[in-house]
């Protein structure tokens, strides 16, 4: 029996956080779940692509575009299951065991999230986002996706779009995504450099505009702008 899952992760300049995150994947090679890593790089100028290839991983270049990545990522995929999850972002020890019980051909599933440092504002922000995706069935893609490939692909996949592809897909999939136990830590390197606070409300901002109708490229735009 073919291993199950295959990871796709988009990727760009991720030379510092890559690495973790694919070493955290191992246990599932070993374990027979993971079928294969394929990282879809929208053109790095660093090393990513040689820790990748390193690490055994299937890399290929993509548009800069995290939505387009992952479409080509997911058309690449042989698994029955497709594990998404971003660059930055490790799965806990263990994760192989418990994730078995998510193959469910029928739903897609999210981890739970937290952050590499202990801050009260980091507590805060992985709980609201733990809060949003039970309540309003919104899971951001730093906290991973365990989706059936046929149910991702007979809902119309991943929208080539630059930022919020992972909410857009959400709210085509809302009833069918769940949350699973499984701890995602995620670098809190982003919100350490540009605040808390001011990345928080950014982030918020951002998901407001997207559901009230405004242009993903012009929020892509804005967002890294700003």
């Amino acid at each position: 029996m073919r291993a199950p899952i295959s990871i796709v992760i988009p990727t760009l300049n991720s030379q510092k956080t890559i690495k973790k995150t694919l070493v955290s994947l191992f246990e599932g090679i070993e374990a027979g779940i993971v079928r294969e890593l394929i990282v879809v790089d929208g053109g790095s100028s660093d090393k990513t692509k040689e820790i990748v290839l390193a690490c055994g991983g299937q890399f290929t270049v993509s548009r800069a575009s995290r939505g387009f990545q992952l479409s080509n990522g997911v058309n690449l995929a042989k698994g029955d299951f497709i594990f998404i999850l971003h660059s930055d972002s490790v799965l806990e020890i263990d994760w192989s065991k418990n994730i078995k019980k998510y193959f469910n051909r029928e739903a897609g599933y999210y981890c739970r999230l937290s952050f590499d440092i202990k801050h009260p504002l980091a507590l805060l922000t992985s709980t609201w986002a733990n809060v949003r995706s039970k309540i309003f069935k919104l899971p951001y893609g730093d906290q991973g996706l365990l989706i059936p490939r046929k149910l991702l692909i007979e809902n119309g996949g991943y929208s080539s779009i630059p930022i919020m592809e992972d909410v857009e897909l959400a709210l085509r999939l809302k009833g069918k995504l769940y949350g699973m136990p499984i701890v995602i830590t995620t670098s809190s390197s982003k919100y350490s450099e540009q605040g808390w606070f001011r990345k928080g409300r950014k982030n918020i901002i951002i998901l407001i505009r997207f559901l009230l109708g405004a242009d993903p490229n012009k929020l892509y735009n804005d967002y890294y702008k700003s």
